[in-house]
């Protein structure tokens, strides 16, 4: 390549009547890393898809080496050093690590050796401190484990441009250092590298230049040295966040509202994943889970709502033992609402509209539906209500909502779980995918329902969101909560302690 790299012109894409790409200009030179931010629904997966070859651009051109490519597939984009890491996972859930890498890979044939190829996954993976068994199956391992072998897969391609869209959202902080020096390492073996995130300060850590995107167009290309974070923040939403700990009113309630006593499940592989959990929590509190993925949170969200079965242990609401109550009795008598961690997976159903997916928890009630009878207008007009009060950029109520940025699917998940008023209220990674703003107004929301009364468990793999917003943090290891302290009793050295297994009586 040459010095300047990659070069898109005057960049264009229309999704029927919405423009969400209008005229972008981007140069990338060679062996620089180049950081992309902005609102959910700015464009910016929309242009990285373009240069992946998942869009056509309906304008403007892209220039590698100099010279004018069309990129009409990934397959072509792979053919020409471009991979990418996105954001939605791309894997087959049921092959292993190792067959989901090499899927694809040219030159294999009947050479094809998984064993070989496992050695060398392997080491790579050691080389990002990420501790991956390439034999596993997918559909087995945690999203965070996932997440790194969506990594790996690009990594393993020997890619000379390398789009990354959210990489680091479900990585623990000592697994986000070791990825921030392998790219790094990257840089200075010659990569190009593309760097979508909305963690500032991962892109002041590691990246050269920021272009930041508003509503499909540039609005800023500035170098990131001397360039403060809060800046950054204030060009990306067009206004000043709140990029600290929300202000919030003591506790006033000593109920116990939710009570956890000797939890004990397994996960999808049979293993135990929960081993004797027990904690409290009051009305109107929120009470943080923080924990390396793959520690028995998503095991612990389940169990509460119902989607896992328990072997041991009883959970009781507001004094009544609801061990036993299934989902749909969790979610409509007992008031039980969820944020689920796979909002694909788990949260929406992609090909129905927006109001259908708005309607999903409570389609049986109204004003979503009477005498047996789904009422439409009235599911739109919750919907659209909806859509203002928590900002969800859309072009319709009625379009798929697998066409709406990550970050407002995930906006329209937390308006649906938050609308019906629950009585406890289970959050998992609610911020994943989200800009700073979006961020911003998701935590004051949170904090809304915790004045209202509603039990809060919010589980994060992101320990600042956690101390932002929580009266009390439950830190998680191998299973077992090995200790629950005040925010500000959470110094790096107790809480890294406790996230690697030391029980609060040592750390104390």
């Amino acid at each position: 390549m040459t010095a300047q790299g990659l070069r898109l012109e005057k960049i264009t894409k229309t999704f029927g009547d919405f423009k969400a790409l209008d005229g972008i200009d981007l140069t990338v030179p060679q062996g620089t890393v180049h950081a992309i931010l902005g609102e959910n629904g700015a464009g910016k997966t929309t242009l990285m898809n373009i240069l992946y070859g998942l869009y056509q651009p309906d304008g403007g051109r892209i220039m590698l080496d100099g010279t004018p490519q069309k990129i009409g597939s990934p397959r072509r984009a792979m053919d020409l050093g471009i991979g990418m890491i996105h954001q939605h996972l791309m894997l087959v859930e049921t092959l292993t690590v190792v067959e989901n890498v090499v899927l694809g890979l040219p030159g294999q044939g009947m050479r094809l050796s998984l064993d070989e190829h496992a050695r060398k996954l392997s080491a790579l993976a050691d080389s990002f401190g990420f501790d991956i068994d390439p034999h596993q199956a997918v559909w087995k391992l945690p999203m965070g484990m996932r997440q790194r072998v969506e990594i790996l897969k690009v990594l393993y391609r020997d890619a000379r441009i390398i789009i990354l869209d959210e990489p680091t959202s479900v990585l623990a902080p000592n697994e986000v250092d070791a990825f921030l020096e392998g790219l790094r390492r990257l840089r200075a073996a010659g990569k190009t590298i593309i760097f979508i995130s909305h963690k500032l300060d991962e892109v002041a850590a590691v990246a050269d230049r920021v272009t930041v995107l508003r509503r499909g167009a540039v609005s800023a290309n500035l170098p990131v040295a001397g360039t403060p974070p809060a800046e950054m923040a204030r060009m990306m939403v067009g206004r000043d966040v709140v990029l600290t700990t929300l202000e919030k009113s003591p506790m006033t309630s000593d109920a116990v509202l939710v009570s956890v006593r000797d939890l004990k499940a397994r996960d999808n592989r049979g293993t135990e994943a929960l081993k004797g959990v027990s904690f409290d929590i009051h009305a109107g509190e929120i009470l943080g889970v923080a924990g390396v993925d793959g520690n028995g949170q998503a095991e612990l969200a389940e169990a509460l709502t119902g989607l896992r079965p328990v072997e041991a242990g009883t959970v009781k609401l507001a004094g009544e033992d609801i061990t036993a109550a299934g989902v749909y009795e969790r979610r409509h008598r007992l008031g039980i609402s969820f944020v689920p961690e796979d909002r694909h997976g788990t949260g929406l159903v992609l090909d129905l509209p927006v109001y259908q997916n708005a309607m999903i928890r409570d389609f049986r009630e109204e004003p979503f539906s009477s005498g047996g009878l789904l009422k439409t207008a009235g599911a739109k007009a919750v919907t659209e209500d909806w859509v203002r009060r928590y900002d969800v950029r859309l072009q319709s109520v009625d379009q798929a909502i697998r066409f709406l940025s990550g970050g407002n699917q995930q906006k329209l998940i937390f308006a649906r779980e938050v609308e019906c008023r629950p009585r406890l209220l289970v959050i998992m990674q609610p911020c994943k995918g989200l800009d700073v703003g979006a961020i911003e107004a998701v935590h004051r929301t949170v904090l809304a329902e915790r004045e209202r009364g509603t039990a809060i468990l919010y589980i994060s793999t992101e320990l600042e969101h956690i101390l932002s917003v929580c009266d009390r943090v439950a830190v998680m290891c191998a299973g077992r909560i090995t200790g629950i302290i005040a925010p500000e009793e959470a110094t790096p050295d107790r809480v890294g302690a406790l996230l690697g297994g030391l029980a609060e009586a040592e750390v104390a």
